[in-house]
């Protein structure tokens, strides 16, 4: 087992930053995948996906989503989840894959070498995004006139 307990909050981080990298980056930083035994394989199925209009509105059935998930065990007894948006089944074992290797004594080197570079490539991609965004603000003032004094 891993040294330092892991969180739920840094699993549903990690996990989330898994099922939202594109499959094919994640491949290349992870080709090869480590034996495993399924405990559920790969299935395509769907989620409702609940809305809210404001931040006190009530919620609301958004509409259904398409969606991945699979649970492996490896040889030393760890079990790994994975969950993707889409039909991807590589996506979906590798999210359990990568779940299952970080609970045991290759954590730091799927950390440095799977999750750091996937985090720095979500963050310029949200950079970006909100440069994009910002460039396109516009600032609005209102003058005060003489006959609204």
């Amino acid at each position: 087992m891993s040294s330092d307990p892991e969180t739920t909050e840094m699993r549903q981080e990690r996990m989330g930053l898994i099922a939202r990298a594109r499959p094919e980056r994640l491949a290349a930083l992870m080709p090869d995948l480590a034996p495993h035994d399924w405990l559920r394989a790969p299935e395509v199925g769907a989620v409702m996906v609940r809305g809210r209009i404001g931040a006190a509105g009530g919620a609301f059935n958004l509409g259904e989503m398409t969606v991945t998930r699979c649970a492996l065990r490896l040889a030393d007894g760890s079990v790994g989840h994975g969950y993707v948006q889409g039909r991807d089944k590589a996506h979906a074992t590798r999210a359990a894959l990568i779940d299952a290797l970080m609970q045991g004594p290759r954590a730091a080197r799927i950390a440095a070498e799977v999750l750091a570079p996937l985090r720095a490539e979500e963050a310029a991609r949200r950079s970006a995004r909100a440069e994009k965004a910002a460039a396109t603000k516009v600032e609005f003032f209102t003058m005060v006139r003489g006959e609204d004094a």
